[in-house]
């Protein structure tokens, strides 16, 4: 019985690093020193043990405390050879690093059983709706402990929209990749009442990345255990990108932070790291030359609308906005929504109409487009500030997204643009930087031969973006 149970232990334990070994061993010394029995003192310290009581009491402000049970039972699913036959209500050692070992380190099929038992005790098959459930849970747990621990990195409860709705349309987007054992994926009252056995589960976890991400970051900063070590994935690393540029200007976000984590997670790696806000209508006005003046030349960002129904949604343009009659881009672009609905719909390869910016010419339409063509893009707003269309019968042709906005032809109600990535060099009025109608001297002639003023010319002040920091910590 030792030599089995010893040799499963060391096997998990040599999975972590000698420092992260000790930071385990000081969590569990932690766990078991507080369990509050009376006898506990007097064991031998392997035999020690961790109570639900114990891990509740560690984690009451950190952690949501449905999430804390589900971690306890996770802990409590981990069959030990030689284990004395009935469930125990104690986590032993052997339990508590092997639970580490598998979601920390371990792959999908590792992984799921535990999870199956964090999502119901008795380990399945689970209906749809038990997964909802601790879907909603898992995202809930993450905003809530990241918020606590302040590594939103400049973000907040505060200044972004909020995370409730978020929290339910992207428990549904993860959702959406659960398959039945034929290969359908069941909607609606279906998916809820459906029931899922481990092997579809553990498929599910598998394509489902974020579901270990989340995890991941549930045990390492509920837990505050190894949270500052190097085995740092660039997923948990880039998981939420820094924010720059709304600090102190009394903005809250038209993202929520579940919406945030998911349409960073679809940027390329290089630009996760890092959004700053570029405009804003309610800080720069309703204009369109306040927003070409803006974005224009700033490097990829992403555009986010809200019509005046409340949907939100926008798209990610890969390369710098210019200003010209003709399509630019390249295939790195994508279209999404964010309410009511949680998506990302990316190229098909049909056409190559990524993004469009076009201002003060005749002969060609004037205005920001993504996806589609002329006169039926995606997504459309018109360069008379307020207008917009987004138009699909029955898809867009560039990105296959559905109508994104409530009506097909929308009035917009705000407006923001977010800078991913480094900002490029030749970006900044002071640095060099063009305005709109120098780029264009065309738009420049034509505006002049209609007698119309350059509105942009007061709009030349450089971006004041703080680089000093946004961020918490």
């Amino acid at each position: 019985m030792g030599n089995a149970e010893s040799n499963a232990y060391q096997n998990h334990l040599s999975r972590f690093l000698p420092e992260e070994q000790s930071d385990i061993d000081g969590l569990f010394d932690t766990l078991s020193g507080s369990s509050g029995s009376s006898g506990a003192k007097n064991a031998k310290a392997a035999k020690k043990t961790v109570t639900l009581e114990a891990l509740q009491a560690h984690t009451r402000e950190p952690l949501p405390q449905p999430m804390t049970a589900r971690l306890y039972n996770g802990m409590k699913s981990i069959d030990l050879p030689g284990k004395s036959s009935g469930p125990s209500e104690q986590i032993a050692k052997e339990q508590f690093v092997i639970f580490m070992s598998n979601l920390l380190k371990g792959n999908a099929d590792e992984k799921i059983s535990i999870i199956m038992r964090m999502i119901d005790k008795t380990g399945g098959p689970l209906k749809g709706k038990q997964i909802r459930e601790f879907t909603e849970d898992l995202i809930t747990s993450v905003i809530h402990v990241l918020s606590y621990r302040k590594e939103l990195k400049g973000w907040s409860l505060e200044n972004t929209r909020d995370s409730s709705s978020g929290v339910k349309a992207l428990a549904s987007e993860l959702l959406s990749e659960l398959k039945l054992p034929d290969g359908t994926k069941p909607v609606g009252t279906q998916l809820l009442e459906a029931n899922f056995d481990q092997s579809v589960i553990g498929d599910w976890v598998y394509r489902v990345p974020q579901i270990s991400v989340f995890l991941s970051v549930v045990i390492r900063q509920g837990l505050h255990v190894l949270h500052s070590l190097p085995d740092q994935t660039n997923d948990i690393l880039n998981l939420v990108p820094h924010c720059k540029g709304i600090k102190g200007r009394g903005v809250v976000s038209l993202f929520d932070i579940p919406a945030i984590i998911y349409i960073n997670s679809h940027l390329p790696a290089e630009m996760q790291h890092k959004w700053q806000l570029l405009f804003s209508s309610r800080l720069h006005g309703e204009s369109f030359s306040q927003l070409c003046a803006h974005i224009v030349n700033k490097g990829p960002c992403l555009v986010i609308i809200r019509d005046l129904d409340g949907f939100l949604f926008g798209g990610f343009a890969s390369h710098s906005w210019e200003v010209k009659p003709q399509f630019q881009g390249d295939n790195r672009c994508f279209l999404f929504s964010v309410f009511p609905t949680l998506a990302v719909y990316t190229y098909t390869g049909y056409n190559e109409h990524y993004m469009y910016l076009n201002h003060g010419q005749q002969t060609m339409p004037n205005g920001l487009g993504m996806g589609g063509q002329h006169g039926y893009f995606g997504l459309w707003i018109d360069s008379d500030y307020g207008k917009g269309h987004s138009k699909a019968k029955p898809r867009c042709t560039t990105y296959n997204s559905p109508q994104l906005s409530a009506k097909e032809d929308f009035t917009l109600d705000a407006l923001e643009v977010w800078a991913v990535g480094d900002t490029p060099e030749s970006a900044g009025v002071g640095k060099g930087k063009k305005s709109i109608l120098d780029v264009d001297p065309q738009a420049q002639a034509l505006l002049e031969m209609a007698g119309k003023s350059r509105q942009s010319e007061g709009l030349r002040e450089p971006m004041e973006e703080e680089e000093g920091d946004d961020d918490e910590n």
